[in-house]
């Protein structure tokens, strides 16, 4: 097996910042590394196993991030909690691991927001599984924030959270529903996300008695929502720290490798500028 060969695999899979990213953390590290873009549908994935185990390892996008998981030989913690795998390591056999935990959890640290209090979170999908889990570990009230047809979907979720979590304090709503004051909104839609960018998952008199804003959308680098927030003084940020932070912990991963924080906030900047140019 070589040594250096990664990849991220999904599909469809053309518009992927991962190459540009991962390319330049191995450069940080001072690692050589080839960082290739796989496209996987999911009935081929199982003949693409064998292919997949030359690698030393890669990341996993939708709609693969579940699928997987059959083919690995052991899921850390995280991923057996969340049931959702984003990186895999084949040192010695297939690990599977989901890092979008720690991009998120870097993404607040570094951009000044502590993961506390009261929690509104928006959306009740992958990503948002993800923050929903991170909140309540944390000790936070978490309220799931959704659509009248996620209904069933919203309700599912807040019912595995306190199944998996004892004392987990969970409860749900609608969107339009959404009142009081609250530490922190989390959005784990796509409203917001370009081309819709004059979009916003919730209105302005909602978002002005949040405290701190976590948008997961990265395109565009800023979004409407972050821009409202950041007007009302409300700390923003943006979902390019959270790509780039689970990136990082991939790369801990797959070789222990460790970067400077200043060396990720040039990253992250400079991530932004190619995802305008690219796309």
């Amino acid at each position: 097996m070589s040594e250096r060969r990664f990849a991220v695999i999904g599909h469809p899979i053309g518009h992927t910042m991962s190459p540009f990213i991962h390319k330049r953390l191995f450069e940080l590290a001072g690692i050589e590394g080839d960082y290739t873009v796989i496209d996987v549908p999911p009935e081929k994935l199982p003949e693409m196993i064998k292919e997949l185990d030359t690698l030393r390892g890669y990341n996993i996008t939708i709609p693969n991030k579940q699928r997987i998981i059959p083919f690995l030989d052991r899921l850390h913690e995280r991923a057996q909690l969340y049931g959702s795998v984003n990186t895999v390591s084949n040192h010695n056999g297939r690990t599977g691991y989901t890092t979008d935990p720690d991009g998120f959890l870097k993404a607040l640290e570094h951009g000044g927001i502590p993961l506390s209090g009261n929690v509104v979170l928006l959306g009740c999908g992958g990503a948002a599984r993800t923050f929903a889990f991170e909140a309540v570990l944390a000790g936070c009230s978490v309220t799931i924030a959704a659509r009248a047809e996620s209904r069933v979907r919203q309700e599912a979720l807040a019912k595995e959270i306190k199944e998996k979590l004892k004392d987990a304090q969970v409860s749900c709503c609608l969107l339009s529903e959404i009142s009081g004051d609250y530490d922190l909104l989390v959005n784990g839609t796509p409203v917001g996300m370009y081309p819709h960018t004059d979009e916003m998952p919730i209105t302005e008199k909602a978002l002005s008695k949040c405290a701190c804003v976590f948008d997961a959308v990265y395109n565009p680098l800023r979004t409407r929502l972050v821009e409202c927030a950041a007007a009302n003084g409300s700390i923003a940020v943006g979902g390019m720290s959270m790509l780039v932070w689970q990136a990082v912990a991939a790369h801990s991963i797959w070789d222990g490798s460790e970067y400077d924080p200043e060396d990720i906030k040039q990253l992250e900047e400079d991530s932004a500028k190619e995802q305008s140019r690219l796309f």
